[in-house]
């Protein structure tokens, strides 16, 4: 990649992005949390606190994690010793090297800034509801992942759906298999109707379905529904293109399992086509069997329909 291919809008996105967030958490304030610290002292009291080995770190590390000059990293240092918050000790490896950690006084002093700024994010938080909080804290991990170093590692979560959910499901299952196989709208149909027989007869001692999400975004669901007392359907498994390749359809799979067997159904059973290969993949590696096929034309597409089985 080269800065050539980046715009004149998108850097001004950016600055403007970062001028926000400076004045949102009061960066540009020589005092925080209506303390007497300012920002870079607060974040090397907080590394200190935070050190995995034991509490202790050396300078020469806390300055690379932080991105310090080492000239205005011993002036912080030496204006938190003066107020007896930090000191020098030997270190258990190199009685030679001298590593930094919080006294007793800094430790406390610490905890008082720590749970204040807690409470300041938890304020700020509070403002929204649960779904805009999970989309906000998505988007900064998506920001440290795509511009930290570290190659933060993509996690995704299950949960209940909440209102809108299901219709978004529709709207993007019906896109990604337009995209990928060429299926037409009456597929749209299908799924619509599904949903909705769904939400008007969900049963929770019976019926379950789980939305995964990353980032704060909607990448997958898989919905169980009753076919009768002894038998439980898996319907509408789908993970987004962006998702593949993480074990979420197979981890959706298992939870359907799991689910009816807590539920006391003695078989799950599905329907699916045989030009979908991956997902035939996650079924047979489930425990899955093929047991009925019958040629259909549907969706503006010839196709094979098939039925899996498996017992519980």
């Amino acid at each position: 990649m080269s800065k050539d291919n980046v715009s004149a809008e998108d850097v001004a996105a950016v600055r403007r992005f970062n001028r926000f967030h400076t004045k949102l958490v009061g960066a540009l304030n020589d005092r925080l949390l209506s303390s007497d610290f300012s920002l870079p002292q607060m974040r090397v009291l907080y590394e200190i606190a935070n050190a995995p080995a034991g509490g202790r770190v050396t300078a020469a590390d806390l300055g690379r994690d932080l991105g310090l000059d080492a000239g205005y990293l011993s002036r912080l240092v030496t204006g938190l010793e003066k107020q007896e918050l930090l000191s020098r000790v030997p270190s258990p490896d190199n009685a030679k090297r001298l590593d930094l950690e919080l006294t007793e006084k800094g430790r406390t002093t610490f905890a008082k800034l720590n749970a204040a700024s807690a409470t300041e994010v938890a304020d700020l938080l509070g403002k929204l509801i649960p779904a805009e909080q999970r989309q906000l804290v998505g988007a900064m991990r998506r920001i440290e992942r795509l511009l930290g170093a570290d190659g933060q590692e993509r996690i995704f979560i299950l949960r209940d759906p909440e209102p809108g959910d299901l219709g978004y499901v529709i709207h993007r299952q019906t896109l990604l298999y337009t995209t990928e196989y060429g299926w037409d709208w009456t597929f749209e149909a299908l799924l619509g109707e599904i949903v909705s027989k769904f939400i008007t007869k969900f049963d929770p001692a019976w019926d379950r379905c789980w939305i995964a999400e990353i980032e704060g975004e909607i990448v997958g669901s898989v919905f169980v529904t009753r076919d009768d007392d002894q038998t439980a359907k898996l319907r509408m498994l789908y993970v987004e293109k962006s998702a593949r390749g993480m074990g979420l359809g197979r981890r959706l799979v298992d939870e359907c399992i799991r689910f009816a067997k807590a539920r006391g159904y003695s078989r799950m059973v599905l329907w699916t086509n045989d030009i979908l290969l991956s997902a035939r993949r996650i079924y047979e590696a489930a425990g899955f069997t093929l047991y009925e096929e019958e040629p259909h034309h549907s969706f503006g597409k010839d196709l094979v329909g098939q039925m899996w089985e498996r017992d519980l």
